[in-house]
């Protein structure tokens, strides 16, 4: 693949992520402060092109600097397209990069949120519509910054209710309903 191929690859991964954000996390309020920052132009999507743990840990760290460099970028959806489309290994790069954050003195600064098509949460069936709130087109890290995110949450009215308000809007739709928008996000 040359590399104009392959960069058109990786701004198409950028856009089918933008879509998605748009048109499911916002457009349905699974995040209420998604629009926010969608308006703003400040969420950054990085495609990151490894597929080994280290390069990606790697990158990870070289991301949460650049979010220390530039305040206008609120969050960074920090996309791994490649070697983690297994929800386990996933699940061991999480780990492995919650736990480099702590080491990197990062704690406390920045928080993790967890995103993958496989998405299930534990003890729940595959099919279980919950799911879909955490189930996007690639596997990715969502960067929070703390702050921003105790911010937010202090200025709105009951955020313990929106897991719950989540789970009831996703179960009344059905699995389907969210298979279909994922499906529709990746339309070229």
């Amino acid at each position: 693949m040359s590399q104009q191929e392959q960069d058109k690859e990786l701004q198409l991964i950028a856009q089918q992520t933008q879509n998605w954000v748009e048109q499911v996390i916002m457009k349905y309020n699974i995040c209420p402060f998604a629009r926010r920052e969608v308006e703003r132009g400040s969420i950054r999507y990085a495609v990151i092109d490894e597929s080994k743990m280290h390069n990606v840990l790697e990158a990870l760290i070289q991301e949460c600097k650049r979010l220390d460099d530039n305040p206008e970028l609120e969050t960074t959806l920090f996309i791994v397209p490649r070697g983690f489309e297994g929800f386990y290994p996933y699940l061991d790069l999480v780990d492995v990069a919650n736990n480099l954050l702590i080491e990197q003195g990062y704690e406390g600064v920045y928080q993790l949120a967890s995103m993958h098509p496989d998405y299930c949460f534990d003890g729940e069936p595959m099919d279980e519509p919950s799911n879909y709130t955490n189930r996007s087109p690639y596997p990715l890290l969502h960067i929070i910054r703390e702050a921003s995110m105790e911010q937010a949450l202090a200025s709105y009215k009951d955020p313990e209710s929106i897991p719950e308000r989540n789970i009831e809007f996703t179960q009344r739709k059905g699995s389907d309903f969210f298979a279909k928008l994922l499906s529709q996000c990746m339309k070229k």
